[in-house]
């Protein structure tokens, strides 16, 4: 048992961000984009990295704990804890994949409409001030995908709840096309998953 804890990093560090990977792929050869929330989307983000972080940062209090199961499964629990912190300390937010600032800007706006006739923008940012929420719209560059991020005071649960209720009605009527990111996440994965199986045999 504790020879298999000992090489468990060598696989377990790029499997799971391997498949993180592959999920990017599929997302970005979808025809609709795809809404996620922030909390999610941080679990799965912190997921494809546990197995990086075990095997770097966290592989420093190893030594600690000692090499047993339950010496992992404390490492693993620490690291949890701290992804547990991250997410709540961060705003709330809506990560769309497979869509650019362009397309996501109208829906955004035509949602705001709907909930507050004195919506005003500034910039990527906009205020509903009837419902005591302000947005601001932020996009990945040219990877396709941008985000909607609850600004400014603490935001209204309820405006926010309707907010992100009817955004993801508008984005479901929305068709794109599959994004060339799509080729690099699925090569990428493959890469990783290659370099897997090749330490497993070996």
């Amino acid at each position: 048992m504790n020879a298999l804890l000992d090489t468990l990093p060598l696989w377990v560090a790029l499997l799971p961000l391997a498949g993180y990977l592959l999920v990017l792929a599929a997302l970005h050869l979808r025809r609709r984009p795809c809404v996620v929330s922030g909390t999610w989307d941080g679990i799965l983000l912190a997921t494809a990295l546990a197995g990086l972080a075990c095997a770097g940062p966290l592989a420093l209090v190893r030594p600690a704990v000692g090499a047993s199961l339950w010496g992992w499964l404390l490492v693993l629990l620490i690291f949890s804890l701290v992804v547990a912190v991250c997410i709540l300390a961060a705003r709330p937010r809506l990560v769309i994949y497979n869509i650019s600032a362009e397309q996501l800007r109208p829906l955004v706006a035509e949602v705001v409409a709907g909930l507050d006739a004195d919506a005003r923008w500034a910039g990527a940012s906009v205020a509903l001030p009837t419902r005591r929420l302000q947005l601001h719209l932020d996009n990945a560059g040219g990877m396709r995908c941008s985000s909607v991020i609850a600004v400014g005071e603490r935001a209204a649960h309820e405006s926010w709840t309707e907010f992100c209720r009817r955004l993801r009605q508008a984005v479901a009527r929305l068709r794109v096309r599959p994004s060339p990111w799509a080729g690099v996440f699925a090569a990428a994965a493959a890469t990783l998953l290659a370099i897997v199986i090749r330490a497993a045999i070996w």
